[in-house]
């Protein structure tokens, strides 16, 4: 029985570095004999290679797509680059008995910035729904489990998708690259419930 995904929504987000690096490590699936990584300008295209040769190669297969961004990144006390710079530090603000040493904002904010190592980081970000982040349909389900291992792989950013598996519903939520619970919650139409809240007019005892 063929497994499809119905849902899916991501968040995720990881240096451009990084992904290189996952797809070099990573087991793909027994479908998936290898993907294809495609940069166009600030589009990123991660296409599979079907394993065997039962899909024509005109059949467009399965591809996991994210928008190249920069991020400045700050150099912190232990030598790590972080999204978020080192709180600014208070040494040679007048501290002491002598006098007060007066310098203009801008010229504090410059040494600062000085003083602070950084740099601009490409960064992946594969964010949308199923039809931005995972399309075509030929090998979807395992470019579906690759995403799900890049998620686990991924320390910033969500992922959640209700799929089907072997007939059976399922729900998946990696966040920060942890496997959290999911549930799926079946609920009414929400057009039914918009019907229940529309003024019948013919039967409304107000009206004449």
């Amino acid at each position: 029985m063929t497994s499809r995904v119905f849902r899916l929504h991501s968040t995720l987000e990881l240096p451009l570095e990084d992904v290189q690096t996952f797809f070099d490590e990573v087991d793909l699936p027994v479908e998936i004999a290898d993907v294809e990584i495609t940069r166009r300008n600030n589009t990123l295209i991660i296409s599979a290679v079907a394993a065997e040769d039962n899909i024509s190669k005109y059949t467009p297969t399965a591809q996991l797509k994210a928008s190249i961004s920069e991020n400045r990144v700050y150099e912190n006390e232990e030598g790590e680059w972080v999204e978020e710079p080192p709180e600014p530090s208070m040494n040679g603000s007048g501290g002491g008995g002598g006098s007060p040493q007066w310098t203009s904002f801008g010229q504090a904010q410059e040494e600062e910035e000085e003083q602070i190592n950084s740099k601009l980081v490409e960064y992946a970000c594969f964010k949308g729904d199923r039809e931005t982040v995972l399309q075509n349909t030929a090998l979807q389900y395992p470019m579906f489990e690759v995403l799900c291992d890049l998620a686990r792989w991924c320390d910033k950013g969500e992922l959640t998708a209700i799929a089907t598996v072997d007939g059976e519903l399922e729900a998946r939520r990696i966040v920060n690259g942890e496997d959290r619970a999911a549930t799926i919650e079946i609920i009414e139409d929400p057009r039914e419930r918009e019907a229940e809240r529309t003024v019948q007019w013919r039967d409304n005892k107000f009206i004449n």
